[in-house]
Parts: C-alpha cells; sequence; structure tokens
C-alpha cells in the first residue's frame, strides 16, 4: 500500500501547488480589473481566460457584485484556503498512512 500512499502525498503537493499558483492568478486579476490594463496584451487575456469561467461559475450561484465592488476574487480566494487547510493536509495524512502502513 505503500505506492498507493506515496501517488497520493505526489498529487496532494501538485494539488497544493496548483492552488498557490491560481491565487496568484485571482491576485493579478484583480489588481487587472483596477487598472486600464490593454485587453489585447497576451497576458492580460491568458489571465482573464483562466480566472473569467470560475468567476461566472461563482457569480451564477451567488450575488457576489456590491455596487461598483465584485467579490467574486475574494470569495474564490476564500475557497481555497479551505481547500488548502482542510482537505490537502487530510489527504496528505492519508497519504503517509497508508506510506507507513498504519492505516
Amino acid at each position: 500500500m505503500f505506492i498507493v500512499g506515496n501517488l497520493i502525498i505526489g498529487l496532494t503537493t501538485v494539488l497544493d501547488s496548483f492552488l498557490f499558483i491560481f491565487t496568484i492568478i485571482i491576485l493579478a486579476s484583480a489588481v487587472i480589473s483596477w487598472v486600464n490594463a490593454d485587453p489585447y496584451n497576451p497576458i492580460v487575456r491568458v489571465i482573464h481566460g483562466l480566472t473569467q469561467p470560475v468567476y461566472r461559475k461563482i457569480q451564477r450561484k451567488v450575488k457576489t457584485v456590491y455596487g461598483n465592488m465584485d467579490l467574486t476574487p475574494i470569495i474564490l480566494i476564500l475557497i481555497i484556503m479551505f481547500i488548502q487547510s482542510g482537505i490537502v493536509p487530510s489527504l496528505y495524512q492519508i497519504g503517509r498512512g497508508l506510506a507507513q502502513g498504519t492505516l
């Protein structure tokens, strides 16, 4: 079972890194929305392409715009923080238990 445990540990590490990188992308998207960035800039297009589909899913379920302020990035970062502090460590402990044979 140690192979499955090590596989879970590796996937957990990749998931945690992906969530960290996506948080940075969300922060970049928020900064871009504050400044008048060129919408044809390739970097801006990639950032919008990565964040807008997720933003739309959240905006369909919850009213996130209050006045001129869109709270979607904040909600998404809170969801990522929950995953990183609750689900990722639990998966890591399961993987460690399988790798050590204690589960």
